[in-house]
């Protein structure tokens, strides 16, 4: 089993403590939750290896949770995956939700260990 993040528990992530952008225009309002997720790869031996990486989580990440998911960071180091991944939603708790479980997701649906995760 992997090493645990300091926001695991027993399998299931704690909150994560994201900031959640309120925008109201002509009485509607949008909540919009973002994080920056890194990933330390240690089998990639070259960028192209870390682009496959990137390209299969990215991909499986959209389909499943329809969210806007995109590598935004350490593009020159093949170690190092940064991924950034943003939720827009009628309701806070439901932006929430969604974060943490694209978290999980990701977490668990790749060879890469997840290092940090932060708001951005």
């Amino acid at each position: 089993m992997r090493d645990r993040l300091p926001s695991q528990t027993d399998g299931y992530y704690r909150r994560v403590k994201i900031k959640i952008i309120i925008f109201e225009s002509y009485g509607l309002i949008m909540y919009i939750a973002a994080v920056k997720l890194t990933f330390y790869i240690s089998q990639s031996n070259s960028l192209k290896n870390k682009r496959q990486v990137c390209r299969s989580l990215v991909d499986r990440a959209r389909q499943k949770f329809n969210a806007s998911v995109a590598e935004v960071g350490t593009q020159e180091l093949h170690k190092i995956l940064t991924i950034g991944v943003a939720v827009i939603s009628g309701e806070k708790s439901h932006a929430q939700q969604s974060i943490d479980e694209i978290i999980r997701f990701m977490d668990e649906n790749t060879d890469a260990e997840l290092t940090e995760v932060a708001e951005i």
